[in-house]
């Protein structure tokens, strides 16, 4: 004789414990392993400290961008109007945004960074202070 199990009283997988989607949160929303949810990129070589930061559809000369006491302010507002009066149409919106970066490094404040920006890709190359090797420094007994 097999021995029965009694039924769950909710129909459903999911209804057994309502809340149980939230301990998967994560599994939902993966992003892949390359992306950058900020839109920020921070790299580094020898000489230069480089930020590169995603701005589409914003022009140059749109763009506020400061550089204060190790702090970069990216800061752009677009704002764009559109009519047509065949269709009655009218639409106003406005889009603002802005990175606020603690650039890593010993930076040359006495250069002026390079900051290009093309295809929706603002990069902003620092310059690196040339800095001799690291010195040992004796402790002496006493």
């Amino acid at each position: 004789m097999s021995e029965e199990h009694p039924r769950p009283f909710w129909p459903f997988p999911r209804s057994r414990h309502p809340f149980s989607f939230l301990e998967n949160v994560d599994d939902d929303w993966d992003l892949p392993e390359f992306s950058n949810p900020s839109g920020l990129t921070i790299s580094e070589d020898d000489k230069h400290v480089i930020v590169e930061a995603a701005i589409p559809g914003i022009r140059p000369d749109e763009i506020d961008m400061v550089y204060d006491k190790g702090i970069l302010w990216i800061k752009a507002a677009k704002k764009e109007e559109s009519e047509n009066k065949k269709k009655k149409f009218y639409r106003k919106a406005l889009g603002t945004f802005s990175y606020r970066i603690a650039v890593p490094g010993e930076i040359d404040e006495a250069k002026q960074p390079d900051a290009i920006c093309k295809d929706g890709i603002l990069k902003v190359t620092f310059f690196k202070t040339h800095k001799g090797p690291s010195k040992k420094i004796p402790i002496k007994e006493g």
